[in-house]
C-alpha cells in the first residue's frame, strides 16, 4: 500500500526535522547537532508549514527561543535530561507558566498561568524546550479541533477534512514534521483518535501512571490521562519516560516500573489478539473502516499475533450511558463554575452547555450505578486478559470528516445522539482504565488516513507499547504525512 501524499503544498521536510525524537536527542548528546541547529530547522518548517493547517498556536518569540537554545547549548553537561534540547509545544489544555493557556475558549484567550501542570514541569526539567501550544477544541469537547480564540485545525492530508481531536493541533504538527513528538491528553479518545486521523502513534497511559494536576479535585476526575504522540512508538515511549511516575500531589498517581525506552528493546514475542470489530453490530461503522482493520491485523499475523473475533458479553448501551454519566459528573461539574457566571455562559459553547445542563440533573444514585456498571465491565475485561493479550477495535467509527461539520450526526445511517455518541468506540479503553495505543492502518480510497487501537490489561503499557512496536515494523508505509 503507498500512503497518499498531503494535499497540503507543504515543502520537503529537512534532515534534522525527519529524524525521529530519540535520535535527535542521541545527536544532541554527542554533540553532531546544536540546540541551536534543531531549534532553527523546526522553528523554520513551523514558518513554512503551520500557516496552512493551524495547528501550532501561542508561538513564542523566536530570539526568546534561541536564547534558551544557545544557553543550553553553552551549559549543556553529560547529566542532561532525556528531552534536552528537543523543542516541543504543549497541548493547549495544559497550564504552561509565563505562555498563554486558552483551553480553547474566549474566556481564557488571555490567560497567562503561574504554575505548571505537574507533567510540563518534568518536561522542562527533562530539558525541553518550550516553544508554544498546540491548538484544542474548546475545552477539549469533541473530536474536531476548532474553537473562537485561533480557528480551527486543518487535516494533515487534506485541508478540507478535520484533523480530529482534542489533541488535532499536536497530531498535525506530529504527522507534517513540524515537532519531533508531542504531549496530549485522552478522556474519550482524544490521543487517538487524532492520531488515526494523522497517520500518526498516539498512547493512552494507564490510569494513573501520568499524574494529572495541579487541579482543584484530584480523587474523582480519574478518566482522562496525559500521555504521548508520535511519529513512531519509541519517541512516544522516551516521552512517557518522562511524563510517568507517582507525584505526591497526585494520589492516584504511581511509580513507573522502568523506563519504557529501555524496555522496548526486548521485543515482543507475538501473542493473541481479540478483535471486537464493530461489536456484533452494536456500533455503527462507516464502510472500509473494518476492512482496513482486519488488513492490519492480518499483517501482524507476521509478527506472531493471532486474532481471534470476540464478541464480550456486555450490555453495551449501558456501558456507554454510564460513559456519559461519568463524564457529565466530572467535565459538566467542572465547567459549571463557566455557565453559573452570566458574562462566561454566552462564551461556552453548545456542548458545554449540553455537560452542564444534564451534569445538573444527575442524581448521586445515578452516580454510583454508572460505577458499578464501569465496575462490571472491568472485570469483563480482567476475565478477556485471562485469554488473550490484547484487545483490538477501530480508533475511529468513521474517517475525517469536512471541517467545517461540528460533528457527525448521522454514521452508517443511524442517528447520534450526542457530539460524542460517534466516538463510542473509544469509551472501552477508558472505562477500563487500560493502556491503549493508535497504530496507522491506511487509507481509504480517498487518501483518508485511519487507525486501530491496541489495548492492554491495566498498568501492562509496556506490553501495549512492544506489540505497536512489534506493528510497526510490519507497515509498508511511513508514519506522518
Amino acid at each position: 500500500m503507498m500512503r497518499p501524499r498531503t494535499k497540503h503544498a507543504v515543502p520537503a521536510a529537512s534532515d534534522i526535522c525527519r529524524l525521529s525524537a530519540v535520535e535527535l536527542a542521541g545527536a544532541i548528546r554527542r554533540k553532531k547537532l546544536s540546540v541551536r541547529e534543531v531549534v532553527t530547522a523546526f522553528l523554520d518548517r513551523i514558518d513554512a508549514v503551520n500557516p496552512l493547517v493551524n495547528a501550532i498556536v501561542s508561538l513564542r518569540d523566536r530570539d526568546d527561543m534561541l536564547r534558551e537554545a544557545d544557553a543550553a547549548d553553552a551549559g549543556r553537561t553529560e547529566g542532561a535530561g532525556a528531552l534536552f534540547g528537543l523543542p516541543i509545544a504543549i497541548k493547549d489544555l495544559a497550564s504552561t507558566t509565563g505562555l498563554r493557556t486558552s483551553f480553547g475558549s474566549p474566556i481564557f484567550a488571555d490567560f497567562i498561568p503561574q504554575e505548571d501542570d505537574f507533567f510540563v514541569q518534568r518536561i522542562r526539567d527533562a530539558g525541553a524546550i518550550i516553544i508554544g501550544k498546540t491548538n484544542v477544541p474548546e475545552f477539549g469537547l469533541g473530536s474536531n479541533t476548532y474553537n473562537t480564540v485561533f480557528g480551527p485545525t486543518l487535516n494533515a492530508f487534506d485541508p478540507a477534512l478535520t484533523a480530529g481531536g482534542s489533541s488535532g493541533g499536536a497530531a498535525v504538527a506530529l504527522a507534517l514534521d513540524m515537532l519531533p513528538v508531542a504531549d496530549g491528553s485522552d478522556f474519550g479518545g482524544s490521543l487517538r483518535n487524532p492520531a488515526a486521523w494523522n497517520n500518526v502513534y498516539g498512547f493512552r497511559p494507564s490510569q494513573g501512571l501520568v499524574p494529572g494536576g495541579p487541579d482543584v479535585e484530584v480523587f474523582h476526575a480519574q478518566m482522562g490521562v496525559e500521555g504521548p504522540m508520535g511519529r513512531n512508538v519509541r519517541d512516544m515511549a522516551l516521552l512517557l519516560d518522562v511524563q510517568a511516575g507517582y507525584h505526591p500531589q497526585a494520589p492516584l498517581s504511581y511509580e513507573k516500573p522502568g523506563s519504557f525506552l529501555d524496555g522496548l528493546a526486548t521485543a515482543a514475542t507475538g501473542g493473541r489478539v481479540a478483535w471486537l470489530g464493530d461489536l456484533g453490530g452494536h456500533l455503527p461503522v462507516e464502510p472500509g473502516i473494518l476492512d482496513l482493520c482486519e488488513a492490519a491485523l492480518a499483517r501482524f499475523a507476521d509478527a506472531s499475533f493471532v486474532t481471534e473475533p470476540l464478541l464480550p458479553d456486555f450490555d453495551f448501551e449501558a456501558l456507554w450511558q454510564a460513559f456519559v454519566t461519568l463524564r457529565q459528573a466530572s467535565s459538566g461539574c467542572a465547567l459549571k463554575v463557566h455557565y453559573d457566571d452570566p458574562a462566561r455562559r454566552g462564551l461556552l459553547k453548545p456542548e458545554a452547555i449540553w455537560e452542564v445542563e444534564n451534569a445538573m440533573r444527575i442524581t448521586a444514585p445515578q452516580i454510583r450505578a454508572a460505577s458499578v456498571v464501569r465496575t462490571s465491565w472491568h472485570r469483563t475485561l480482567l476475565s478477556i486478559f485471562e485469554r488473550f493479550d490484547l484487545i483490538a477495535l477501530p480508533t475511529a467509527q468513521v474517517f475525517p470528516f469536512d471541517v467545517g461539520t461540528h460533528w457527525p450526526r448521522e454514521v452508517a445511517g443511524r442517528g447520534m445522539d450526542s457530539y460524542h455518541r460517534w466516538m463510542q468506540v473509544s469509551a472501552f479503553a477508558t472505562l477500563g482504565g487500560c493502556p491503549a495505543v493508535n497504530v496507522p492502518v491506511g487509507f481509504d480510497d480517498s487518501g483518508r488516513p485511519m487507525g486501530m487501537q491496541l489495548i492492554g490489561r491495566p498498568r501492562g503499557d509496556l506490553a501495549v507499547l512492544q506489540a505497536a512496536a512489534a506493528y510497526e515494523a510490519t507497515l509498508p508505509w511511513p508514519a506522518g504525512a
